[in-house]
């Protein structure tokens, strides 16, 4: 178990002094999402000592834990309760830390059922880029004051501000779960996936792969066996390893490392995409996992022309995050120059102009 520890005097110093310098800083805690987004040059903040729950409330589904707290030490600590973190975030290693997971703003299975990690943030205590901490919304859902620059520190990489404390609304685990396995092609699987989320049942995660679509039910008991009775399918044993690994992207798959891996997000009734590479469909079709050698422009002409866009996860293309028109990178540097005027803040991380 991690040492609690609040480092925050000594962050708010470093970041004070790289600002009077104006030295860029490399943000880091556990190392497990640094293939995100490009490559940082400056000196490494290490946010990973300042680690510890500060606050957990069973009764109100309400914990406060510090960024650099290990993700399994926080999950086995609502484990304990009968409660979880309801947007299934993946780890991508044994040291992913809060911090991390909430800058990157990544979620797993999950994620188009429940909720993603903005919607469960409550609140963000950070050091912006001149050395300020500053706090951010509350620990109840009522509390809007400043609530969306809270949810603003999701997937900003870092680039607006230090995470220190973060404030999660958590969830109960499900009472029952149960995942059933189909035979289906790509836009077969798609077209029954939008078929049985029209239906009142408590689905959890739809997945296909290689001729099979995994479709995860979980909650109260009766309803969960309700709707496997009207489903047919074939029961999957184990499912919760199975699971794990579609969320850590362990599944033979994803091992295939002579390609790039895209994430393309498109809209989940967008058809099967004529691209060359192998693919599977994960969020019921909203997410799909690419891996190809298509050009980098070429793909993402494809993909927009659908409605989504194409990030790169593994692999040398680049840009590794899609391109944003003008008009939003000038809102996106605007803020930037709000939160960090000096731009000492994982200059790059995102893109090169923030």
């Amino acid at each position: 178990m991690t040492t609690s520890a609040d480092q925050t005097d000594q962050l708010t110093e470093r970041v004070r002094a790289a600002f009077e310098s104006k030295s860029p800083l490399k943000l880091t805690g556990g190392g497990t999402k640094a293939f995100l987004g490009e490559q940082v040059k400056g000196d490494t903040l290490d946010v990973a000592g300042h680690a510890g729950v500060v606050n957990y409330e069973p009764g109100e589904l309400v914990m406060t834990a510090r960024a650099g707290t290990p993700l399994s030490e926080l999950e086995a600590v609502l484990e304990a309760e009968g409660q979880m973190l309801a947007f299934e975030p993946p780890h991508y290693g044994d040291n992913a830390t809060l911090g991390g997971t909430i800058a990157s703003g990544v979620s797993g299975p999950a994620r188009p059922f429940t909720g993603a990690a903005r919607d469960f943030v409550l609140g963000t205590r950070i050091v912006n880029g001149q050395g300020q901490a500053l706090r951010f919304g509350g620990e109840v859902m009522k509390n809007v004051a400043g609530y969306d620059l809270s949810r603003l520190m999701v997937g900003a990489y870092g680039t607006l501000g230090v995470l220190l404390d973060i404030s999660l609304k958590v969830l109960p685990l499900p009472r029952t779960q149960i995942t059933r396995v189909f035979e289906h092609g790509p836009s077969e699987a798609l077209t029954q996936i939008s078929d049985w989320q029209r239906k009142p049942w408590p689905i959890t995660g739809a997945y296909w792969e290689d001729g099979k679509t995994y479709l995860r039910l979980a909650g109260a008991t009766s309803p969960v066996e309700s709707a496997c009775e009207k489903l047919g399918g074939e029961t999957l044993d184990d499912d919760k390893s199975f699971w794990r690994d579609v969320r850590e992207q362990q599944r033979p798959f994803f091992s295939n490392a002579d390609k790039p891996l895209w994430r393309l997000s498109l809209p989940p009734a967008a058809p099967m995409l004529d691209i060359d590479g192998d693919c599977v469909i994960d969020w019921g079709g909203a997410q799909r996992w690419l891996a190809s050698d298509i050009d980098a422009v070429a793909l993402r002409r494809i993909v927009k022309e659908e409605g989504g866009h194409a990030s790169v996860y593994r692999g040398d293309a680049s840009p590794r995050f899609h391109p944003i028109g003008e008009s939003m990178l000038a809102l996106q540097q605007r803020l930037k120059r709000s939160m960090d005027p000096a731009g000492i803040l994982n200059p790059g991380r995102i893109y090169p102009e923030l």
